[in-house]
């Protein structure tokens, strides 16, 4: 007799699919929109199908930046469910959100692939409504993945946003108050630092954020993902190599820092790009207030970055050996 999969296995199935459909959607999506679009300009006489799309596309350029096009069933799939279960992912408040204010959320670390964020704030299925009654959650995220047609609807039902000074702008003066705009300060730079147990952040020169908060005078609040930096392994090229050179040289010249990673694949011992299954806790910290300044000195937001940088130290200390850090084990900026 042919046995037939068990509800466990089941599962544990729809969680690889949930996160692999996740990983590979937005590139599916771009090769498919470039390459169909070719083949209707080149070879179809239908090329004023394309020339809808871009027309579509220019009408509709700024609204990532005035506060997307969220769809609430979509941030209620239940393949998300299974996308948060599969590592599993946890999201815990130390302190209470009024949601009589705005404010920004500062998500650290960003590993590669911002996993935890995107789960707990781009969709609905970690319990984040519950967790943070009458408080919405907008994820900022590089503007250029807005440039694509279809991908940028995609993302944008999720909650999405282009994290450009206009849409954060937007965000805090025109759309009331309860709102959460979700920043990973260290961006694509922080890649590169993705490793198991690694605590580094690229922290030291991000200040925008600190400027922008204290323009609107709203409170930062620190967040720190436990767990984030292992869902990947990386090989590590010899320093001054010629792999290593290509890195930093793209680096400079487009900020983004290539990187051999790896992971698991569709079984559990195996080898693919597929994160590894383990659990993630994201750690919300107390808001910090800040005073409305609408055009804060050099000085003040060095300030306020500081007090920021205490706080987010605050908050790792004090749980960081619950979720397998060492007590001497301290943050490291850059």
């Amino acid at each position: 007799m042919m046995l037939l999969p068990s509800k466990k296995d089941l599962k544990i199935a729809l969680e690889v699919f949930a996160v692999f459909q996740w990983v590979l959607s937005a590139f599916i999506i771009v090769i498919t929109v470039v390459f169909v679009n070719l083949y209707l300009v080149l070879f179809t006489p239908y090329w004023p199908v394309t020339v809808l799309i871009l027309t579509w596309l220019a009408f509709d350029w700024k609204t990532p930046q005035r506060g997307g096009r969220r769809i609430t069933c979509v941030r209620r799939w239940c393949l998300w469910k299974q996308y948060c279960d599969y590592f599993p992912l946890k999201l815990l408040k130390t302190h209470d959100i009024s949601p009589n204010h705005n404010y920004i959320l500062v998500c650290h670390p960003h590993g590669l692939f911002s996993h935890s964020f995107f789960g707990h704030f781009a969709t609905d299925s970690s319990g984040f409504c519950k967790i943070f009654p009458g408080i919405t959650p907008y994820v900022l995220t590089l503007g250029v993945l807005f440039w694509v047609p279809l991908l940028r609807d995609y993302i944008m039902s999720s909650g999405l946003c282009s994290v450009s000074q206009a849409s954060m702008d937007f965000l805090l003066t025109h759309k009331g108050t309860g709102n959460m705009l979700i920043v990973v300060v260290g961006g694509l730079a922080e890649c590169r630092y993705s490793l198991p147990g690694s605590t580094t952040l690229v922290l030291k020169n991000r200040t925008g954020f600190v400027r922008v908060a204290l323009h609107h005078g709203v409170p930062l609040i620190p967040a720190y993902a436990f767990g984030e930096t292992d869902l990947y392994n990386q090989y590590i090229f010899t320093p001054g190599g010629l792999v290593n050179r290509f890195q930093k040289w793209m680096q400079r010249m487009v900020h983004i820092y290539p990187c051999a990673f790896y992971g698991r694949g569709f079984t559990e011992n195996s080898w693919g790009l597929l994160p590894y299954a383990r659990p993630v806790t994201t750690v919300v910290g107390k808001p910090l207030p800040l005073p409305k300044i609408e055009n804060p000195s050099q000085e003040t937001v060095a300030k306020y970055h500081a007090l920021y940088i205490d706080a987010l130290r605050k908050l790792y200390d004090q749980h960081k050996t619950k979720y397998g850090i060492s007590e001497t084990q301290e943050l490291v900026l850059t």
